[in-house]
């Protein structure tokens, strides 16, 4: 990976000194003081910040590596998949070739930096040179091995700096650097490396990359990132890590605390109210019911401030966990292993709050533990209400969009908000009905009216912090995968994000959109939870919808796609393999292929003179109509077919463009009472084939022939 060092400046960074005290002052300032290193890392674990309109103001971009295709929204190529190694241009820089990612006018800040990467051909990443020009120095005031600087520990450790997940091999992670790089007038960010790279990395090194910046107002004070700056920091530094890494646990505050428990009826809810200028700082809750998974799902957290409700949401959507418990701490949430469920957001009100928990479910529900803390708060005219939204896809079709064409993609609006505040996350539960991966869309966000979006991603793994659509566990501040057991297989996953200096403001409106991008034709389950502050008077699009919260949660493929069932046929899946003499077999499970009972028997790494040998039952003699439930697709073979040793179709060929199943008919067969056998010989490729030879049996229709 090359050598583990970075140049600032004159100055060599060779680690972090720790601390252990976790006090923190308040992040409060006036806004005639400067933006320094420090007082952004004080900004980024003060949640009473983020819950006011920012000051001084700024906007929040994205510069990313997506396709430079994706030109105009709604045409065949908005959806351009090649989202690697695009970039602002090159530039040549005392003979080098430096490839810039990012450059932005300030006074801004770069406040989050992802990334992921590999060779030519999925090779070995070279590990190429980062720069990052402040106010234009020719100088870099930050250089050294890409991978060193964004997750490598050089700049700072963990989890500031992370490669996610630590289960996943290094290369298959994303890293992600939440280290804020202030500049009082310009950023510009390059990337140098030997290996070729053309647009789409078609030929050489691939880079992915997402950078999010601030830019402030102009004539905001910023104090430059230098080594000095960070060298002084690291105290700060230092206590930013300690609070990051063990967030505030519940009850150790001066905070009042407010109970609310009891049983709930199917149509039932409880409900407690707040009176005063006051602010919610934490939320806690724990569900019992026969069926858990539905009442995470049915049973919703309704919250109403200054008489406006504001949030409405399933309860384990709310907290990141959807509707299947899965302990995992971020900043801002907290689900633990024993059922409870915590927030930390700061949910500022002027006058009261009323918060409810209601029953859409036909089951009892328990709530056993229930706690509000609240505490003081100046309501101001920065001062901004928390909001939750919650909406469900339920079976919506992947790749059938045909104004995508081939690409099968379509966009999903999440949310559009009217009104002023901030954008400050957002968490994803769904249910994949395919074995592929179904996240390839790239997020796209809209801020007060923009044409095209100044946001636009590289994938939905890539937004959540990871990479390669990988399924491993992880958390941290900021991002977290508690679940990810759909992502390559047919499943339950969810992913959470959310911000804190990466925090979107608008003015008048966002939209926030997300490509459904799947690698298959198939059905899923798909429920976005978005969260954003905003002054009172804000609205948004998304209403509550309880058909959705009462519908049944899916625990299997076949909850959401209903397998085809051929009438009377035997399933290859469930036939008795009597012999083979090469290659292997296996069920296949792809609901996608409108196989009947979603399934194939599949025979593959076979080669040519193979043969299967497959028993199937009749239950009375006779001449027979038979037809085979078969596949075809680019790597299936060319096979003969026989039915109790005589050959019924000399050559028959499984190619075909894209997969599909077929039905083949075959001449009239004797078929004996009890045991038959269907033989398959492998016999070649068609000449367009991949030539794997493969061979799949849906099933076997057999109907005696009348007299």
């Amino acid at each position: 990976m090359g050598r583990r060092t970075a140049f600032l400046g004159s100055w060599l960074i060779l680690g972090v000194v720790f601390v252990t005290s976790v006090t923190w002052p308040s992040a409060c300032r006036a806004a005639s003081k400067p933006i320094t290193l420090e007082t952004l890392l004080e900004e980024m674990v003060d949640r009473d910040t983020i819950a006011r309109l920012p000051d001084p103001a700024y906007t929040c971009k994205q510069a990313s590596s997506y396709d430079r295709h994706s030109t105009e929204p709604g045409s065949p190529t908005w959806w351009a998949n090649m989202d690697r190694s695009y970039f602002v241009r090159v530039d040549q820089n005392d003979g080098r070739t430096e490839h810039v990612l990012m450059d932005a006018e300030g006074p801004g800040a770069v406040v989050r930096f992802w990334a992921t990467w590999h060779g030519p051909g999925g090779g070995e990443f070279s590990n190429g040179t980062m720069r990052i020009y402040l106010d234009g120095q020719p100088e870099p005031a930050v250089a050294g091995p890409l991978a060193d600087l964004i997750s490598g520990g050089v700049l700072v450790a963990e989890p500031l700096s992370q490669g996610v997940s630590p289960q996943t091999a290094y290369r298959h992670r994303g890293h992600n650097l939440y280290l804020p790089i202030p500049y009082a007038r310009h950023c510009k960010i390059t990337y140098q490396t030997d290996v070729l790279i053309d647009d789409g990395a078609h030929k050489g090194e691939a880079l992915y990359y997402q950078i999010n910046y601030r830019t402030y107002e102009p004539k905001t004070e910023v104090e430059s990132f230098s080594s000095e700056v960070l060298r002084r920091a690291q105290g700060t530094v230092a206590r930013v890590q300690a609070l990051l890494s063990q967030p505030r646990p519940f009850g150790l505050d001066d905070l009042e605390e407010e109970a609310l428990e009891g049983r709930l009826s199917p149509g039932k809810d409880r409900s407690l109210t707040i009176k005063g200028e006051k602010a919610i700082r934490g939320l806690q809750f724990q569900l019992k019911a026969d069926d858990l998974a539905q009442a995470l799902r049915s049973t919703i957290i309704e919250i109403a401030f200054d008489g406006t409700r504001t949030i409405w949401c399933p309860i384990g959507d709310f907290f990141g966990t959807g509707y299947h418990i899965r302990p995992h701490t971020t900043w801002y949430t907290d689900v633990s292993v024993n059922r409870v469920l915590s927030c930390r957001w700061v949910m500022p009100f002027h006058r009261k709050a009323k918060i409810t928990i209601r029953n859409l479910g036909a089951q009892r529900v328990e709530l056993t533990y229930g706690r509000i803390e609240t505490g003081p708060w100046d309501w101001d005219d920065r001062s901004c209400h928390f909001h939750a939204s919650w909406k469900q896809w339920a079976g919506i079709e992947t790749q059938s969009n045909e104004s995508a064409k081939d690409l099968g993609a379509l966009d999903l609006n999440w949310v559009t908000v009217r009104g002023q505040g901030t954008y400050v996350g957002d968490t994803l539960t769904l249910f994949n009905t395919a074995n592929t991966w179904w996240g390839e869309g790239d997020e796209k966000i809209y801020v007060d009216g923009e044409s095209f979006p100044s946001h636009i991603g590289t994938g939905t793994e890539d937004y959540y912090g990871y990479a390669w659509c990988r399924p491993e566990f992880f958390e941290s501040a900021f991002h977290a995968q508690p679940c990810g057991d759909g992502n390559l297989v047919a499943g339950f996953s969810v992913n959470c994000r959310y911000r804190s200096l990466d925090a979107i403001p608008f003015r008048k409106s966002i939209q926030f959109d997300m490509e459904l991008w799947h690698w298959a034709r198939t059905k899923v389950n798909y429920a976005p939870t978005t969260f954003w502050y905003a002054r009172p008077g804000a609205s948004c699009d998304v209403e509550p919808n309880a058909e959705e919260a009462r519908r049944a949660v899916a625990q299997k493929v076949e909850d959401i796609v209903k397998p085809r069932r051929v009438e009377n046929a035997l399933e290859g899946e469930t036939l008795k393999v009597a012999e083979c003499t090469g290659g292997t077999t296996e069920i296949q499970d792809l609901p996608q292929h409108n196989w009947s009972n979603n399934r194939q028997l599949w025979w593959r790494h076979a080669r040519e003179q193979d043969r299967l040998v497959v028993e199937f039952p009749i239950g009375e003699e006779g001449d027979y109509d038979v037809t085979l439930g078969i596949t075809k697709a680019r790597d299936y073979g060319i096979v003969r077919i026989a039915i109790n040793g005589e050959t019924k179709i000399d050559s028959l060929d499984g190619y075909n463009g894209s997969v599909i199943a077929a039905d083949v008919k075959l001449p009239t067969c004797r078929l004996h009472q009890g045991t038959n056998r269907l033989e398959v010989t492998i016999l070649g490729s068609n000449p367009e084939a991949i030539k794997s030879h493969m061979f799949g049996l849906d099933y076997i229709l057999a109907t005696k022939r009348s007299r």
